[in-house]
């Protein structure tokens, strides 16, 4: 192979089927990163003949576990049985370029890193588990991304389009890796992909079916500017032909215009150039706040699906659905709107809107105790998100919020944490930043606040003020990396930590 993309996997003659999974036989690839996509990677190529050298700034004893399940895959699936795995730990040497013909990225490394820039100055193709995914399922795949709402809006439309009578496969960046799946997928099934900006940012091609519910500040500490965060997010339509359909927020100030207009504008920012292109699918929109000519938007206290050159369809009223706040009223929406293009009907809309009650970690309710109503939403990793939880909520609020900076603006949400908050509880890294921008914003009665070390101090201090009728709400507004592995274990612990109270 001697062409390299900018992003995934090409053969220097087109006629390789890169369809023909035979293709990859005695190709060496090395993969950075053994987490959960690293490693579905790893048991995707070892399965097709691949020399497969996986590597991980982790060392062998910190992941011993991880090594000697892959190595105990290679033996029994691997053509050349365990001699095709090597295993590169503790760093990433450059010499690891020096035999390889593909290079595979894990979700969580960057393309920024040394091995990953010289990879693309010797023409070494770089490649992820979900361009893969794309590349070899026997199945249209419907694409989801956002900076908020990808995983609630994914499962919702996995459920749609089950109670349509659909054998549904739901993957990607949410549950197990498609990869590991796709010799159980059928032509006729359908596919539901929750993609991150971090696989997006290598893609040459984008899914039939695209969503895109929402472009703001995220993943600030990966990506150099909001111009190359938004980028990558547009990869997911960029590809896209006039045969497919996509799906775009209409309230959104990326997305909204690009709605409209049927372009896709980008303005240049440091590490991207502008970006412009045409948008050649089929244009659905969903909206709070309006009407738009084709997908899904609110009548009164109506949800509506409208569909092209048909006669609107009611799905249900917002009394009647169970997720809590405004913005799951769009996720509901957008999730219409995509189970729509896919085809879904409008009762197994309903049935899902009226009766799906979250995704844990998501406004998951833990506990009622003493009164007082005890909420994770673990997923809140940005200001923005934590914004969006505060909204959620009527009765007075104690807020737990901190973990790792993500060099976002917090300055909205600790205005608004003023407003709605009784008490705000900070740890982690990140209490003192938040806590410098909450005295920028205190108003005559600035909210009293706490600051603890940990998420356990946390829940102690949030338990000691509580009152009946209080919610406790972790939305912390950071990620949980200064003390979790990631998100779902910061969520878990803090589970464990309500149901222990007495």
């Amino acid at each position: 192979m001697t062409e390299a993309s900018r992003g995934g996997l090409r053969f220097a003659n087109p006629q390789s089927a890169i369809a023909n999974l035979q293709s990859y036989f005695g190709l060496r690839v090395v993969i950075l990163g053994m987490a959960r996509q690293g490693l579905a990677t790893a048991r995707f190529f070892l399965k097709h003949g691949v020399q497969v050298t996986i590597s991980d700034l982790q060392t062998t004893e910190q992941l011993a576990a991880s090594c000697a399940d892959l190595a105990e895959y290679a033996a029994a699936h691997a053509p050349g049985g365990a001699a095709a795995l090597r295993f590169a730990l503790g760093g990433h040497p450059l010499t690891l370029l020096d035999a390889t013909d593909l290079l595979c990225l894990s979700g969580g490394v960057s393309p920024a890193i040394p091995i990953a820039q010289m990879a693309v100055a010797r023409g070494i193709p770089l490649s992820n588990d979900g361009q893969l995914t794309l590349r070899h399922c026997s199945a249209p795949i419907l694409g989801i991304t956002g900076s908020a709402g990808k995983t609630t809006t994914t499962t919702l439309v996995g459920l749609m389009l089950e109670a349509a009578g659909f054998t549904v496969h739901v993957g990607g960046n949410i549950g197990t890796p498609l990869l590991d799946r796709l010799e159980a997928i059928g032509p006729g099934d359908k596919v539901v992909m929750e993609l991150s900006s971090f696989q997006l940012e290598l893609f040459d091609r984008s899914p039939a079916i695209a969503g895109l519910l929402n472009i703001t500040p995220n993943h600030l500490d990966r990506h150099p500017s909001m111009s190359h965060y938004a980028a990558a997010k547009s990869n997911i339509l960029r590809f896209q032909g006039p045969g497919d359909s996509c799906m775009l927020n209409a309230d959104d100030a990326y997305t909204g215009p690009w709605l409209a207009s049927g372009r896709c504008r980008i303005a240049a920012g440091e590490g991207q150039e502008a970006v412009y292109f045409p948008l050649q699918a089929t244009r659905l929109g969903f909206t709070l706040v309006d009407e738009v000519t084709a997908g899904a938007f609110l009548r009164g206290d109506v949800l509506i699906w409208r569909r092209p050159g048909l006669s609107d369809v009611e799905i249900c009223r917002i009394r009647e659905v169970r997720l809590r706040g405004r913005h799951n009223l769009a996720n509901i929406l957008a999730a219409c709107c995509l189970a729509g293009a896919a085809g879904a009907a409008a009762d197994a809309m309903r049935q899902v809107a009226i009766t799906f009650g979250g995704v844990e970690h998501r406004l998951e309710i833990v506990r009622q105790r003493a009164g007082v109503l005890w909420i994770n939403d673990s997923i809140a990793t940005a200001p923005e998100r934590t914004a969006a939880a505060l909204r959620s909520f009527t009765e007075p609020i104690i807020l737990l919020a901190g973990g790792r900076d993500k060099h976002l603006p917090w300055d909205e949400c600790t205005a608004l944490m003023h407003q709605r908050c009784r008490h705000v509880v900070l740890f982690g890294e990140a209490a003192g930043l938040i806590a410098e921008a909450l005295a920028q914003h205190a108003a005559a009665a600035p909210v009293p606040t706490t600051r603890c070390a940990d998420l356990t101090g946390a829940v102690a201090a949030a338990a000691a003020v509580a009152q009946s009728g209080d919610v406790v709400l972790l939305a912390p507004g950071g990620t949980s990396f200064d003390a979790y592995e990631d998100f779902a274990a910061r969520g878990q612990h803090f589970r464990a930590l309500v149901e222990a109270l007495p």
